[in-house]
């Protein structure tokens, strides 16, 4: 039996385009589910195989998919650890566009090195699809049979699995991040005059840290609910043991809590670090709760030294 399709290359950057607008537009779909995993785990790396080897005889198909695996966990390990060094951060927009503009380059030189080595600028593949074993005896065409059988049922389990998932353990993310949103760069160090916030270093005390005279240090809190059902969360701040205000904007104005979350949404804001006295090895901590719960379901923490201005 003979089928025409787009060419390999060609259908990765199409089925590419299809996670990217299901992202988008539809979130939380069977197509980016479906489509997610080769995208991370094979796509990147085929096309840069692709791109190094064009003439398909100089390794088998194994040893093309097994190199294709591995390059693209680590073209995706490669790119976080760029963005965890960039002001986006290590999220899912940066991260999937950025793979996209990876794989895309990719074909454009696979495209025209096939072009120009193997004079083959074709679209469209046409290829014929022939069951194992299904020109020979009644054996193998019984395997043949079996083959396919267990290929359906092992399609209809992946398709059944992704629609109706089972429910996975129930937590929240809670975390907290740089003012640059990474997972470095936090206000450390505070200089006081006057009872008032004077000075603020980010970082470790290096040369070429952020210093601001804003009057408070910031950091990024993010909360993702994953407890499988809408919860209210509040998140409550102590600074050296004793309980602040949580105030955002450097303007005085406080979040309001709770703050009602659906499963797989997420909330994230800049917050105000304000010490109130000085002294060293200060533990600024953040709390969560959920509900009307009393005892935190999760704490985050970091420490900072206030020092009297000169």
């Amino acid at each position: 039996m003979k089928f025409k399709i787009l060419n390999d290359i060609l259908l990765i950057d199409v089925l590419s385009i299809i996670l990217i607008l299901s992202i988008i537009f539809i979130p939380s779909t069977v197509v980016r589910v479906i489509l997610g995993l080769p995208f991370v785990l094979f796509f990147p790396g085929y096309t840069l195989v692709a791109a190094l080897f064009v003439k398909h005889g100089r390794m088998n198909n194994i040893e093309r998919l097994s190199l294709s695996i591995g390059l693209s966990l680590a073209i995706a390990a490669m790119i976080g650890f760029g963005l965890n060094y960039t002001t986006w951060g290590i999220k899912l927009n940066p991260i999937i566009y950025i793979i996209v503009v990876f794989i895309f380059i990719m074909s454009a030189i696979v495209l025209v090195r096939r072009a120009r080595t193997l004079k083959i600028s074709k679209l469209i593949t046409e290829f014929e699809l022939r069951l194992p074993g299904w020109g020979g005896n009644s054996l193998n065409k019984s395997l043949s049979v079996i083959l396919i059988i267990v290929a359906f049922g092992t399609l209809g389990t992946l398709a059944y699995t992704t629609i109706e998932p089972k429910v996975g353990e129930k937590f929240a993310e809670f975390y907290i991040l740089g003012i640059n949103g990474n997972a470095e760069d936090y206000p450390n160090e505070f200089v006081m005059n006057n009872g008032q916030i004077s000075q603020v270093i980010y970082g470790d005390g290096t040369t070429g840290n952020l210093v601001s005279t804003s009057g408070y240090g910031t950091i990024n809190l993010w909360i993702i609910n994953q407890e499988q059902q809408t919860v209210f969360y509040t998140v409550k701040m102590t600074i050296d043991g004793a309980p602040t205000t949580i105030y955002y904007g450097g303007t005085n104005t406080r979040v309001n809590w709770p703050i009602e979350l659906n499963q797989g949404e997420k909330w994230e804001t800049s917050i105000d670090v304000i010490p109130q006295h000085t002294g060293d090895e200060q533990k600024v901590e953040l709390l969560l709760f959920k509900g009307d719960g009393t005892l935190a379901e999760d704490s985050v923490y970091f420490w900072i030294n206030v020092q009297q201005a000169q």
